[in-house]
């Protein structure tokens, strides 16, 4: 950082004052802009993980499909074996075969009831799932409309503000470089002890004009005439006189 010309107290203070002033402005844009910025990457982190869920469980219904498909074809071929079977039995010679084949006949059957239970199964587990999906798939559906409507709200304010942002951004890195390096550190370090920004306030009606203490008659006349930089006792905030961009020094 190039070194700061020397300045009198009274320059420090409309140094500070005037970036305070262009910072501000700055403030305000993000105020404008809200939370939308934060609204759009939480919408978008949801999307992300609704579709994960969507994707699972359609790979889990697939499973299912394929689950009930193999105990179908289970049951046709044991229909098929009981065919078989029950021909089998005209032509029994003894009853060692007859006894055979009606065990096997008997087999199959329960082969059949223990299909069609997993079958029954496996489809309350399928619609339990397909329930689950649509729900998801519709609040997906949802979440993708708030994010498109955010997104254009956004742009629009983006659109608005981005040249005026622009200007005050290089306004704010002029205004830095005629400020002495302790005092924009301390400067900084105010700023992000108060959600408004505001490090460099004025005194209105004898009160502090960020915390609104009284500020003792004496104190007001000692920041009027501007010979040293004055903190607010109560929050820290830089103390300047309303008339300061009036102000001429002595």
């Amino acid at each position: 950082m190039a070194a700061v010309k020397e300045q009198s107290i009274a320059d420090k203070l409309r140094a500070l004052h005037a970036l305070q002033q262009i910072d501000s402005k700055l403030g305000e844009i993000a105020i404008l802009k809200g939370e939308l910025p934060m609204e759009v990457s939480d919408l978008e982190d949801e999307i992300t993980g609704l579709k994960t869920r969507i994707k699972k469980l359609e790979g889990s219904i697939s499973e299912i499909d394929l689950e009930i498909a193999r105990h179908n074809a289970n049951i046709k071929e044991s229909e098929a074996l009981i065919v078989k079977y029950e021909k089998q039995l005209d032509n029994v010679k003894n009853n060692r075969e007859f006894d055979a084949l009606t065990k096997e006949i008997e087999l199959q059957k329960l082969e059949i009831q223990l299909s069609q239970k997993k079958i029954r199964e496996a489809t309350t587990g399928k619609d339990t799932k397909t329930e689950s999906l649509d729900g998801i798939s519709s609040k997906l559906n949802q979440r993708n409309k708030d994010l498109e409507s955010k997104k254009v709200e956004l742009q629009k304010i983006i659109e608005k503000t981005e040249k005026e942002e622009a200007k005050l951004g290089k306004e704010s890195d002029k205004a830095r470089k005629d400020i002495e390096e302790r005092l924009l550190v301390s400067y900084d370090k105010i700023r992000k002890a108060y959600r408004n920004g505001l490090a460099v306030v004025t005194v209105a009606r004898g009160a502090c004009g960020g915390c609104f203490n009284r500020i003792p008659p004496q104190l007001q006349i000692e920041i009027g005439v501007m010979k040293k930089i004055i903190a607010c006792e109560h929050c820290g905030r830089v103390l300047v006189d309303e008339g300061i961009l009036t102000h001429q020094e002595d």
